[in-house]
């Protein structure tokens, strides 16, 4: 969707200030909410891709009000009401106000490292054979879904070159709805800065993305 995350390309927000030597918390709190965000996600009622709506779907001057972790907390306590793990009521109360609904599976705090040392794998099995190859033209598609998706607006209705074909992956798209994973190919994309933002861009600049079969068409 086009919401508040999607700020490529976008002017008015200033440079970007990296922080030397940045602490990977800069409060308490944000280790716990790492914590319950990967402990209610073990529980398998949404996808990581649902996590990612979650957050971006958020409203936009709520969204860019927020700091990194305070977007992960709020995002989750959308998740666990949509998804009947607590009740609005129950995060105002701050505790169970029912009986806690079963879950398929939970995770153990001595089982997170080897869990997020593992990753999680979204290669699948190819059931069809890639539409594009290294050096093809491709455009994008002109797409505003109210749903997910990882198409960022400023590539969109671009033309560019696939520099990689990337495998077989879960489609976000669908992912993040429940309605599966409907597996895609993947490629990496090359846009020129001219392309992308016009006759003023920096001519030395060019833009990689990566992109799902589905955003792609064959430029003429």
């Amino acid at each position: 969707m086009n919401g508040g995350q999607d700020l490529g390309g976008m002017m008015g927000f200033g440079p970007i200030a990296p922080e030397a030597d940045e602490p990977v918390f800069h409060a308490e709190w944000e280790k716990r909410a790492l914590a319950v965000t990967v402990a209610a996600g073990a529980c398998g009622l949404w996808t990581i891709d649902g996590g990612r709506f979650a957050r971006e779907s958020l409203p936009p001057a709520q969204y860019l009000g927020k700091s990194y972790y305070d977007i992960w907390i709020t995002a989750l306590a959308k998740l666990v009401v949509q998804h009947g793990l607590a009740s609005e009521a129950e995060l105002q109360a701050g505790r169970a106000l029912t009986p806690a609904r079963e879950v398929r599976r939970t995770i153990r705090g001595d089982e997170v490292a080897a869990v997020l040392a593992r990753g999680f794998p979204y290669a699948r099995p190819a059931t069809a054979p890639a539409r594009f190859a290294v050096g093809d033209a491709v455009l994008t598609r002109v797409m505003n879904p109210q749903t997910h998706t990882r198409l960022p607006r400023y590539a969109r209705g671009k033309r560019g070159i696939v520099e990689a074909v990337r495998g077989f992956h879960v489609f976000p798209d669908t992912a993040a709805h429940g309605l599966g994973e409907t597996p895609q190919w993947l490629y990496a994309v090359r846009f020129t800065g001219a392309e992308l933002w016009g006759e003023d861009a920096d001519p030395s600049l060019s833009v990689s993305i990566e992109a799902f079969e589905p955003y792609l068409v064959a430029a003429a």
